[in-house]
């Protein structure tokens, strides 16, 4: 197996996206992630989102949400409710390098495995929990999703319009958490392999990841004191930094220096704004608002956003249209950069899927497998991870362990 992590193993004991989508970035990284699902049903993120379609329109079972969290991956169905379960999860912890779960705080101990217990059947083994709001703490027992998340960190309140806030369109809570797990589990491995020889455990909350991810914005108001508020498409902090209304349609722009708002007030025929004390600097620009925001408004809405945005591309100012997902795929630099691939897939064909952004010159992404279907590696896995034979592998399935 190619990659950066090509000895690594990892269970993947996570459902839905935060804990998924950590392990199907090390799965894109090259190590071997097994995903570990309850015999009856799995993932239940297999049930959340838009149905896949094989080419005669049936449904094939899986959805959209599956399919972008599970990559790369070979699903194992075992039930840990069951004590042959939970020994088949210990002998594969005593063989992986890392574990990864989202069960609520506490929750594997009455099965034996918790970090504490698989510590000691696998001192080198990296345990990633994953859950709302950690394993300590008045709220550590209750559940949690992405919306809660984006309203109790403050996240909402500078998301949408003045009149009323907003969720960010995408479950930001869980992605921002499941890179801060890929983070501390290259981290905690390094430290493993390069000073104490052992692994450790990972108690990371979606509710301290959000917060965490917020930094620049939460600091505007540990600074001075003064509330960040909700302004649309605007920059809290920069001016001017916002979607204007051409003749066609919005276009969003960015100006990061007075340089470049001299630039910006050039192209669209006012250059005198660009030398005014009133807008000399961003602290000038942001006191004056009131005024500058009008002009630019006036002068943006006399041409197209094209026309615009080749313009400002020209002199050096960032501009770039609000697209929607079809444009946005069809966009001349994101098909160059590749952000669309195509996989083969047991039931549905050829698929598309988002591509991995993560480019290396030694080690490229290798697009392996197509996110598994239910169980599909049960057997194979535990031949090769565990030498189990035939009639062992008949016993667990009688038993209803797997």
């Amino acid at each position: 197996m190619a990659g950066c992590l090509p000895n690594i193993r990892v269970l993947d004991m996570s459902r839905v996206f935060a804990g998924p989508w950590a392990g199907q970035m090390l799965a894109d990284l090259g190590a071997e992630v097994i995903k570990i699902e309850h015999p009856v049903g799995g993932d239940e993120v297999r049930r959340l989102g838009l149905p896949q379609k094989d080419a005669s329109g049936k449904e094939t079972g899986e959805t959209s949400s599956y399919l972008a969290m599970n990559r790369n991956k070979k699903s194992v169905t075992l039930d840990i409710g069951k004590p042959e379960g939970q020994a088949l999860m210990k002998r594969l912890a005593a063989e992986s390098d890392v574990l990864i779960e989202n069960f609520k705080a506490g929750g594997l101990a009455r099965y034996g495995l918790d970090y504490a217990s698989l510590s000691e059947v696998n001192p080198r083994l990296v345990y990633c929990s994953i859950t709302g709001y950690g394993q300590e703490g008045p709220y550590s027992a209750l559940p949690g999703y992405d919306s809660v998340f984006q309203a109790m960190s403050g996240l909402m309140s500078i998301t949408g319009t003045p009149a009323e806030p907003a969720l960010v369109g995408y479950s930001v809570s869980d992605i921002n958490a499941g890179f801060y797990a890929i983070i501390a589990i290259l981290a905690a491995l390094h430290h493993r392999d390069t000073v104490s020889g052992k692994g450790q455990h990972i108690d990371l909350a979606l509710l301290d990841a959000q917060i965490g991810a917020q930094s620049h914005i939460a600091m505007n108001f540990l600074v001075s004191g003064k509330m960040p508020v909700r302004a649309g498409a605007a920059s809290q902090i920069t001016c001017p930094w916002q979607a204007f209304d051409c003749s066609d349609r919005p276009l969003m722009i960015a100006v990061g220096n007075d340089r470049q708002f001299a630039s910006l007030c050039s192209v669209l025929g006012i250059p005198e704004a660009g030398s005014d004390p009133r807008y000399a600097s961003n602290r000038q620009r942001m006191a004056h608002k009131d005024t500058l925001l009008p002009l630019l408004n006036a002068r943006f809405s006399t041409r197209p956003a094209g026309e615009w945005m080749a313009l400002l591309s020209e002199a050096g100012v960032s501009s770039g249209p609000i697209n929607d997902f079809g444009s946005m795929f069809d966009d001349p630099q994101v098909v160059h950069r590749g952000m669309k691939t195509r996989m083969a897939h047991p039931l549905a064909g050829e698929m598309e899927m988002v591509a991995n952004p993560l480019r290396f010159s030694e080690t490229p992404v290798e697009y392996r497998a197509a996110p598994p279907l239910h169980g599909q590696h049960t057997r194979e896995v535990l031949r090769e991870v565990l030498a189990l034979d035939d009639a062992a592998l008949d016993a667990l399935a009688e038993a209803k362990a797997i």
